[in-house]
């Protein structure tokens, strides 16, 4: 991957390219059963896959936005991560192929993935899941849409979610941690590049200041309990940090890790080290703790 041209001096279309032309290793854990299906976004149908751990039908839901700078990746590339996820967690997992910028900006893949978790919560009997048990997960730019789910889903009154997961997840438009500006070179994801991606995914200067597309400046009191995952080598290490304190200090529940040696992107590695599931095993087991009835 350091051979790959950086973002932030390609298109959009191009990046695209890549990856397809470059795909990851797939490894295709067994799981009970997988079902592709179409769901109501904000404006339009979406691909979605739901993946089943077991036979039960009353399984809680953790509903996953997946990473790429709201810009790049889908729920193929997401796969083997959300296979994972629903084995470790004994939750089914609902992954969501939201709307990509820059051909729609903020706020339309967070309204795509609200309309998702609103379907789900709304049709839980036919999909055997439990409305009771909601949960929201993502990963880097995906965490930011499933705190910022939460956090619509708190301001609309639902649906009620028991839990959140977020995986190094991008949270601050204006990049300027101290992580951000020490490993800004090197780690994979780049200073540059991530300004790229915000630049992408927001419509104007205005909406950096926005809380649900910039989730530092947002109000947390009264959001579901949380995890936060964090790599030391990644420059979205802090903001994620921060956001842990402040739900600390707004009094919601905090589960924060951070994983020692690991870069961004790291959970979906796992054909380069075994933190990659281990950090997925952590998680399977707060979600247990969570949605346990």
């Amino acid at each position: 991957m350091a051979q790959f041209p950086p973002a932030d001096q390609l298109t959009p279309e191009m990046l695209r390219a890549v990856l397809k032309q470059y795909p990851a290793p797939k490894l295709s854990p067994p799981i009970h059963a997988i079902e592709d299906l179409s769901v109501p976004g904000a404006r339009s149908e979406l691909r979605a896959r739901l993946y089943r751990p077991s036979p039960a039908t009353d399984l809680p839901l953790v509903v996953y936005f997946h990473g790429g700078g709201f810009v790049i990746c889908d729920i193929d590339i997401y796969d083997d991560l959300c296979r994972e996820l629903a084995n470790c967690s004994g939750c089914a997992v609902a992954s969501i192929d939201y709307r990509l910028a820059p051909e729609v900006r903020f706020p339309g893949a967070l309204a795509d993935c609200y309309a998702a978790l609103a379907y789900f919560a709304e049709n839980a009997k036919r999909w055997q899941i439990d409305a009771a048990r909601l949960a929201v997960a993502g990963d880097s730019a995906g965490g930011n849409l499933a705190t910022a789910t939460a956090l619509l889903a708190r301001e609309r009154k639902g649906p009620a979610l028991r839990y959140q997961v977020l995986l190094y997840p991008a949270l601050d438009p204006a990049c300027d941690s101290t992580s951000m500006q020490a490993l800004g070179e090197g780690y994979l994801l780049s200073r540059d590049s991530m300004k790229w991606f915000w630049n992408c995914y927001l419509a104007s200067k205005e909406d950096a200041t926005k809380p649900l597309a910039a989730p530092l400046r947002a109000d947390v009191r009264a959001l579901p309990p949380a995890t936060v995952i964090t790599a030391e080598f990644d420059p979205l290490r802090d903001e994620g940090e921060a956001y842990a304190d402040q739900l600390r200090a707004a009094g919601v529940a905090v589960i924060a890790r951070r994983y020692l040696g690991m870069i961004h992107g790291f959970a979906s590695l796992p054909y380069v080290t075994p933190v990659a599931n281990r950090a997925l095993a952590d998680v399977g087991a707060d979600l247990r703790a969570a949605l346990t009835p």
